[in-house]
């Protein structure tokens, strides 16, 4: 609702901190669903989502900042930026990254 709020005031750019915390899988994914709409929509605003999980990342999304610390660890296209390596990084973990379509997954190597 905060969201179709936001987009009431016509904005340039839409800020999004976390908006899938505290959702369950399937509020998440139509979430996801709906935030990829708004990314793939020429007449949308510029869309900023800050998120912890790249499953949120919703298809659409073309560039990537991760941080660790306050500092840059990789910035770039998202194919570039969101890799094993680069997300290893960023939360000290050793991680894989699977990638189906646009979607993404990391666990624990």
């Amino acid at each position: 609702m905060q969201i179709a709020r936001a987009l009431m005031t016509d904005p340039e750019l839409l800020l999004l901190d976390e908006p899938a915390a505290g959702l369950d899988l399937g509020a998440r994914e139509d979430l996801v669903g709906r935030l990829a709409e708004l990314a793939y929509d020429p007449d949308s605003p510029a869309l900023v989502l800050v998120t912890h999980h790249v499953e949120e990342i919703p298809p659409g999304f073309t560039h990537a900042l991760l941080l660790r610390d306050g500092a840059v660890v990789a910035q770039g296209l998202i194919g570039d930026t969101v890799t094993s390596e680069n997300l290893s990084k960023t939360f000290d973990v050793p991680l894989t990254l699977d990638r189906v379509g646009d979607r993404f997954a990391a666990r624990a190597v």
